[in-house]
């Protein structure tokens, strides 16, 4: 009788595992075909017009849930705000909100984390967070100007927020040169390769 318990446990053990494994495989899938499905879109692509008749998908990374972490996050109040570098002459106006500090491949990395001074003043933005980021991958396996992801303003004062790399995506400009990109700031850059998120795009 014990030994049918204890097989019993360890089969629900399992199964309650393989169940949260495929549910975060099934929200970054999603994340995915949603990515796709505007880019598909030719009233919000940014491909060009060329690039547009033939595509199909984005190339993406293995799904990988080591490159989802918790970080601690440091508020820094009263920074000053700076105008963000970008592949032209827009620069838009930033702030630095916080400092991520977190364990990644045996080793602590930190990344600031800045808010847009225009979407703030929105509605549908104000909780909306910008983390750019450079790793050991640009130019290789991903896009030589760095990559991208939204965060939003961590809820209840609370003193951690999750990256997930796996929804790192490019700027517009992996795929067409016609569009204004911000250039992560330098100490955003990760001495480590980030296998996660979008990769780059062949054509360019």
């Amino acid at each position: 009788m014990k030994n049918i318990v204890f097989i019993f446990i360890i089969s629900l053990a399992i199964t309650q595992c393989s169940s949260q494994n495929t549910s975060y495989t099934d929200e970054i899938k999603l994340f995915q075909y949603e990515l796709n499905t505007e880019y598909a879109d030719k009233s919000k692509s940014p491909l060009t017009e060329e690039d547009f008749k033939s595509f199909k998908s984005l190339d993406f990374f293995e799904i990988n849930e080591k490159y989802k972490v918790i970080a601690e996050f440091e508020l820094t109040p009263n920074t000053p705000i700076f105008e963000l570098k970008t592949t032209t002459d827009r620069l838009p106006l930033y702030r630095k909100y916080g400092i991520a500090t977190f364990i990644l491949e045996g080793k602590k990395h930190t990344l600031n984390i800045y808010q847009s001074q225009d979407l703030m003043n929105s509605l549908e933005y104000e909780n909306y967070l910008f983390l750019p980021f450079n790793d050991a991958t640009n130019g290789k396996s991903s896009y030589g100007g760095g990559r991208f992801i939204d965060l939003e303003i961590p809820k209840d004062g609370r003193k951690t927020i999750v990256i997930d790399f796996n929804k790192a995506y490019n700027p517009y400009c992996a795929y067409n040169h016609k569009y204004s990109c911000p250039i992560p700031p330098k100490e955003n850059l990760l001495a480590i390769p980030i296998s996660a998120g979008v990769k780059a795009y062949k054509k360019h």
